[in-house]
């Protein structure tokens, strides 16, 4: 099991996501992020933009993804 925050997958908070793949990692962040939209929370809403900023380039989105999923596997487990 290895560990995240939403800070280190491009979010707005310290909250933690554990999971024994990038790919589970990437579904709790989503689920986060969606109660965070719901609530209209400013600094994940920010955060919301710049990621919508990057879904314009596909290019840059993989690169993004994958740098994200090198950091994940660079991890040491917990």
């Amino acid at each position: 099991m290895k560990t995240m925050t939403c800070k280190q997958l491009g979010g707005a908070c310290d909250e933690a996501f554990t999971a024994a793949t990038f790919e589970e990692i990437v579904e709790l962040s989503k689920t986060h992020g969606m109660a965070m939209f719901q609530q209209q929370d400013a600094t994940h809403m920010a955060a919301m933009m710049e990621v919508q900023k990057m879904l314009q380039d596909p290019a840059a989105m993989m690169q993004w993804f994958a740098t994200k999923k090198q950091e994940f596997d660079n991890l040491a487990d917990d």
